[in-house]
Formats: structure tokens, C-alpha cells, sequence
């Protein structure tokens, strides 16, 4: 029996996080979870696994919350909610962080330190503070597993050798303007962006998707994960979704691995590596119904988010925290219809080029750099 404390609980992830959990009783037991505003959404979930802790986005949630509720756990609303979360439970026990920004960070360095495995899905967490997480990771002990379908792939084809590695290879889908070219995505809508081909995700990671952010921030997170020099890491476009990443090895071989685009494989691979579960209702992959797979290399001209990106990373310092900073801040206007999708990848290389880089932060000044950097992003969209 695993023990597992859930950060955005209702999140696309958290759900498929707890429909694993579900489907698997007398292997995991939730313990604590966290909602930021789907209170309805979040006292279903609490009510159906009775965690004794749950952590609110706010008072207004966590007031919300409590008559929907069939028992009487303690609810805790803000960052308190989150912490409390991550130091619930005992040393051994799952933290799964599939919260979405900057704000997993916190809860993560704290689960940490109380001794818990960290499954995580919050890939802010390592752009923003990665030295901070892998130095903690070594005075801790403490396992790091990805949840990333990108990142589970390659841990898994890895086996643990790192040694003779040539080159780890993320795919990428392409997202929702796969097909446009840079100046077809002049007047594109919110609606058009959050229509992703292949996979069903939340609105700020489906916009990251075909900004293609995403992918610079997972290259980041793989550098983290993985200890590998961004000469290392290479990105390839694959429209189908099949092969979820590759590794090259030194004598030319290439490990690869593959499966319907499902993000229950990864996160159960999480709660159970290195043993392996059916998943209940799974799509098995049918390489003859697939048919032919393409591939193709990433323009960086015409993704310049994914160029801010690894500029960014390659930097080091306190640029990623500026980068994730300035990107959740004009994704969110965008969301909110207040720029164009052009002007996100604008907003970005800006906040980057006004930074005095900091070498090697610390965790008060990552916080700082954050807040300011939102700050400036939202002063310079708005004149």
C-alpha cells in the first residue's frame, strides 16, 4: 500500500491521478489533496477517498468547500494548504505534484525534506529552481520520478545508464498550429489554440503546447532529471503522438518508447516503477492501425518560444525563473483575451532581455525575481 498526497487534485492530471488510484484500492490509499478553485470538482474527489488533509487555493475555497464535505478533515486554504499537504503523512510516502506554475515549488523542496518520493508533473519546479531541487535531492536522498509522458520516457528507456548516453530526444506534436507557419498565426483565438490534435490537457499547458514553451521547459526539466548537458538533448516534431521520446546510445542505438497517448501510463509507472499494472480502460497500441510515423526537426525560427527557451536554460541562473515568470503571466493574459498570441512570445523575450542575471539564486530571491517579473510582464502588455 502506497500512501499518495496529491497537488491539484483537479487538474487534468490530478483527475487521472485519482482515477488510478480508484482503480487500484488495495495498492494506494490518498492521504492529503489540494484544489485551487473547483471546489465542487475537489469535494466530490475528498468526499469519494476521505484524505485527512486537504489544501484550498484560498479562504473563499476552503469556506466553500466544507458543507459539500460528508466527514470532517482539516482544510486549509493558501500556501499553508499546500505545505500542510506535503508534510502530511510519514517519510516513504508519494507526493504527486501536478499543480500547474511556479507555486509547486514550495511544497515540493518541503515534501523533500519530510523524506517523501516526489512524482512530478509540475515541470515549473525544476525550470525555476532546478540547482535548488537536485542539491536538496542530494542531501535527502529522496526519489525524483517524472510524470511527464516525455520525461517517464526516457527514465524508463534509460534503465539507469547514463554513461553511454549520445542523446536524449523529446517529441514534440507540434500543438495546435502545427500546420500554420509563423505569419499564419497572426489574429489566431483562444479557442483555436486550446484545440490540441492529439492530447486533452489544461488550458495553460495546451497553450504552452503550441507555442511550443512547453517543450523549451521540458528540455530545461530533462537537463535537471537526467543530469545532461543541453548539447545532449535534441527536440523532434511527431505528429502522431506514438513515440513519446527516444534515447540514443553511443554504438548508434536507439531506445524508444511507445503507446497511445494516455497520460495514466506515466503517472501509474510513477506510483509503481519498477513493477507495471494493466490500466483499466487503456487503449492498447495498434502499430498497424497507426500506420506510418513522421518525424521532423524544430524550426527555431518559426517556434520562438522553444529558442527563449533554451537560450534561457543554456544561461542558467535566475533567466528560467524569468523565462516561466514571464511566460505564465502572458499566457494567462492571453487566456484572458488581453494579447495576441503573437505577443507572448514578445512579452517573454522582453522580460528576458530587462533581467540582470542572478548566477545562483536562492530560493527568497526565485521568489522575488517571480513576482517581479509577472509584475513588469503584465505593466509592459498594458502600455
Amino acid at each position: 500500500m502506497k500512501h499518495v498526497h496529491l497537488l491539484g487534485a483537479t487538474g487534468s492530471i490530478g483527475v487521472q491521478t485519482l482515477d488510478i488510484i480508484r482503480s487500484n484500492p488495495e495498492h494506494f490509499k490518498l492521504e492529503s489533496l489540494s484544489f485551487g478553485k473547483n471546489t465542487e470538482a475537489a469535494a466530490e474527489a475528498a468526499n469519494e477517498f476521505r484524505p485527512a488533509v486537504i489544501g484550498a487555493g484560498s479562504h473563499e475555497a476552503a469556506q466553500k468547500l466544507k458543507p459539500l464535505l460528508t466527514y470532517k478533515p482539516e482544510v486549509i486554504p493558501g500556501e499553508e494548504g499546500l505545505s500542510a499537504c506535503a508534510n502530511a503523512g510519514s517519510k516513504g510516502d508519494v507526493l504527486v505534484n501536478a499543480v500547474m506554475g511556479r507555486v509547486g515549488l514550495e511544497p515540493t523542496l518541503a515534501a523533500m525534506r519530510a523524506g517523501k518520493t516526489i512524482a512530478i508533473a509540475n515541470k515549473e519546479t525544476l525550470v525555476t529552481a532546478g540547482h535548488l531541487v537536485k542539491k536538496l535531492q542530494g542531501e535527502t536522498g529522496v526519489e525524483l520520478l517524472p510524470v511527464d509522458s516525455e520525461h517517464s520516457a526516457i527514465y524508463q528507456c534509460l534503465h539507469g545508464r547514463k554513461q553511454d548516453v549520445k542523446s536524449l530526444i523529446l517529441t514534440a506534436s507540434g500543438g495546435s498550429f502545427r500546420d500554420k507557419s509563423r505569419e499564419e498565426l497572426k489574429g489566431v483565438t483562444v479557442d483555436e489554440a486550446l484545440n490540441h490534435p492529439n492530447w486533452s490537457m489544461g488550458a495553460k499547458i495546451t497553450i504552452d503546447s503550441a507555442t511550443m514553451m512547453n517543450k523549451g521547459l521540458e528540455v530545461i526539466e530533462a537537463h535537471w532529471l537526467f543530469n545532461m548537458p543541453y548539447e545532449k538533448i535534441d527536440v523532434l516534431i511527431h505528429t502522431e503522438s506514438i513515440v513519446h521520446s527516444m534515447v540514443e546510445y553511443v554504438d548508434g542505438s536507439v531506445m524508444a518508447h511507445l503507446g497511445t497517448p494516455d497520460m495514466r501510463v506515466p503517472i501509474q509507472y510513477a506510483l509503481t516503477c519498477p513493477e507495471r499494472m494493466p490500466i483499466q480502460g487503456s487503449r492498447p497500441l495498434k502499430l498497424w492501425e497507426a500506420g506510418t510515423l513522421h518525424f521532423s526537426q524544430l524550426d527555431l525560427n518559426r517556434y520562438k518560444a522553444f529558442k527563449l527557451a533554451l537560450e534561457a536554460g543554456k544561461a542558467g541562473g535566475s533567466m528560467p525563473t524569468v523565462l516561466n515568470a514571464a511566460n505564465e503571466a502572458a499566457v494567462d493574459m492571453f487566456l484572458n483575451r488581453k494579447i495576441t498570441f503573437l505577443e507572448i512570445d514578445e512579452l517573454v523575450e522582453q522580460a528576458l532581455e530587462r533581467h540582470s542575471r542572478v548566477t545562483e539564486p536562492d530560493l527568497q530571491e526565485i521568489i522575488d525575481i517571480d513576482r517581479e517579473t509577472r509584475i513588469r510582464t503584465a505593466a509592459q502588455a498594458s502600455g
